[in-house]
């Protein structure tokens, strides 16, 4: 039994990091080539799975709320980065913060005012929402292909920024963005599109998880700080980086409110490990990037190594 609850946790861990990696991958490149501190991230997140919802609902068809989802928060972004955040790239990171903090009071309420205060409902698709066999567990079907989808994207974006020429900007840009606009890449279109792309990964994301967590208002902000802690612990900048340390943090936030209840259980009462397990595995995330701050003050994988 505990053998298949640790299988369980750790296909729970991968399927949450690599949603994790979705957001961190975009706000990394804007981090590490922009020099953006983009706070409004997690709006994003919270727009595609607001807009997927909305065209699922509407159509009837979880394929058409992905593409609708995609495509919105594709234009929103490319709006939003030449409206107002080419305006702060030459800003101190405070201005940054305040404008950037203000989209995210402002996405709120429009979603209030569009779709009112309630969660809306997103359903997975029916052909998936039954258990698969796996490893010896019944394991459900749409956790499975959200664990494929970021593997695909994973390897999509490795691909990118490895071995393209626009990957060969993108990591010029990450490594000194003043010698790259010397050599004549076009700075502004680069950053035009890591924004959109980032839009992009962040409207699959919240796509992909509107079905297991509540589409509300608000629901960028908690996994914006993940996405922040990510980035901090894999390095600015870096895509492998941003890969490694969301792996490290859904695995660990998974199997510690997972197993550390159960191990309290052991050593104290029940309600005690009821109400300090959640808090002690909350906090192992934060220690984990301490101990990778103390050891690596530039994260595992830095761009600019």
């Amino acid at each position: 039994m505990m053998t298949q609850l640790i299988i369980e946790q750790l296909l729970n861990g991968l399927q949450f990091g690599l949603m994790l990696f979705l957001l961190a991958a975009g706000l990394t490149l804007v981090f590490g080539i922009m020099d953006m501190i983009n706070l409004s991230h997690g709006s994003l997140y919270m727009g595609g799975a607001y807009l997927g919802a909305a065209a699922t609902q509407a159509s009837g068809s979880f394929l058409v709320g992905l593409l609708a989802a995609l495509v919105g928060m594709a234009l929103i972004g490319l709006l939003l980065e030449v409206v107002l955040l080419r305006r702060l790239y030459q800003r101190d990171h405070l201005s940054q913060v305040l404008a950037t903090f203000a989209l995210i009071l402002i996405a709120n309420e429009l979603a209030r005012m569009i779709w009112g205060p309630q969660p809306l409902m997103l359903n997975a698709p029916e052909v998936l929402s039954g258990p698969v066999d796996l490893f010896g567990i019944s394991y459900p079907a749409y956790r499975l292909l959200i664990i494929v989808v970021g593997l695909a994207v994973a390897g999509l974006l490795y691909w990118l920024v490895g071995h393209t020429r626009a990957g060969m900007w993108v990591r010029a840009g990450a490594s000194n963005r003043e010698m790259a606009q010397a050599l004549g890449i076009d700075v502004r279109k680069l950053f035009t599109g890591i924004f959109a792309l980032g839009a992009v990964l962040c409207a699959l994301a919240g796509m992909l998880l509107g079905p297991l967590l509540a589409v509300q208002v608000g629901m960028g902000e908690d996994i914006l700080i993940l996405a922040f802690v990510v980035i901090v612990i894999g390095g600015i900048g870096s895509i492998r980086g941003a890969l490694v340390g969301s792996l490290l943090v859904g695995m660990v936030d998974t199997l510690g409110r997972a197993l550390l209840p159960t191990l309290l259980r052991t050593i104290t009462s029940p309600d005690i490990a009821a109400h300090v397990g959640p808090a002690l595995a909350s906090v192992l995330i934060y220690l984990l990037m301490a101990a990778v701050l103390f050891w690596r003050p530039t994260g595992l994988f830095p761009a600019r190594a």
